[in-house]
């Protein structure tokens, strides 16, 4: 009776290891079925933009000034590639848990073949003398393509995220994809502007239509990035430092001859420079390097940054910024 007890209780406990055993193994492969999907979902995101959406804008931009043969051909290859990517998409093994995730990234990769395709059929006419015309129709087909962004932004990377760390996943990240590179191309003029390389037609006032302006994006002194005020920067490396200033293109419009200040005002003085940037061009960013000289040691300084406002900017709030520093050797 004894030897029966003794392995009836080993038989338990071997049935017990066994179903632990195997549900470690169903949820490990779970695991290795949702980090692989969130791998290929990646990977389609920047196959999505190398090959197809960045060649595709950059045939666009100036495409008047090219050989219009050669724009349809390349322009016809990327909606090729576009249907491809659409396709692997559809053939993707997809775990239960990412259906959701699934059906927006089939949704988004299919509005940017359909983009591609409708932007292909209007570039003959658009290089055949019939520009207006055209770009007036690609620029609203380009909401095509802000949509696939919002889709794959809002529901794809998020949905899939969601999932991974539900299931105790977590440390891996989705690749961001972005089809449209910035909202100019919604505008008709300035996709007009842009795919014959030629100024867009300027209203009464002499401003280009769509959207103008500047942001500045922050100010650094070598790789110290200062905090605004009203924290207290530490900068290093004497009284003549190099102030590097981010600027961003935050229009819809190439800016020219945008304009930046710099004053630092310390012991009762203030010492002033500024840089002219000859050109930026939409949602671009650009660094501005700065030298100011004979600024005091060891006392509190203010460092006023400002980008002067571009004809036919609106707001001009987030042009300038205020930082505080006191400067050692």
């Amino acid at each position: 009776m004894v030897r029966r007890r003794v392995a009836a209780g080993v038989a338990v406990v071997l049935l017990i290891l066994i179903v632990l055993l195997i549900n470690g193994c169903l949820k490990s492969q779970k695991q290795q079925s949702l980090k692989d999907y969130n791998r290929h979902v990646s990977e389609l995101a920047q196959e999505s933009d190398a090959k197809v959406s960045r060649p595709l804008f950059t045939a666009l931009s100036g495409a008047g000034g090219k050989s219009a043969l050669d724009v349809e051909v390349q322009i016809d290859q990327l909606r090729l590639a576009a249907q491809n990517i659409a396709s692997k998409a559809q053939h993707l093994s997809v775990p239960g848990d990412m259906t959701g995730a699934q059906r927006a990234l089939l949704m988004a990769m299919n509005l940017r073949a359909e983009g591609v395709t409708k932007v292909a059929a209007l570039v003959p006419t658009a290089l055949g003398g019939q520009g207006k015309q055209a770009s007036t129709k690609m620029a609203g087909d380009m909401e095509i393509f802000l949509a696939s962004d919002v889709l794959f932004s809002q529901r794809v990377a998020p949905l899939i995220q969601q999932t991974l760390s539900s299931n105790g996943i977590h440390g891996r990240t989705t690749s961001a994809s972005r089809s449209l590179p910035n909202l100019g191309w919604l505008d008709p003029a300035t996709t007009l502007s842009r795919i014959t390389g030629q100024a867009a037609s300027t209203t009464q006032n002499g401003v280009t239509p769509g959207t103008h302006g500047s942001s500045l994006v922050g100010v650094s002194v070598g790789t110290n990035t200062l905090a605004p005020e009203p924290t207290l920067n530490h900068i290093t490396g004497g009284n003549s430092p190099t102030f590097t200033v981010a600027v961003e293109n935050t229009g819809s419009n190439p800016e020219a001859n945008v304009k930046v200040d710099l004053t630092v005002s310390a012991g009762g003085k203030q010492f002033k420079a500024s840089h002219v940037i000859n050109s930026t061009q939409p949602g671009t960013k650009v660094n501005v390097e700065i030298p100011v000289s004979g600024v005091p040691l060891g006392v509190a300084s203010k460092i006023e940054a400002n980008v002067e406002p571009v004809p036919g900017e609106a707001n001009s709030e987030n042009n300038k910024n205020t930082y505080l520093a006191i400067l050692s050797r």
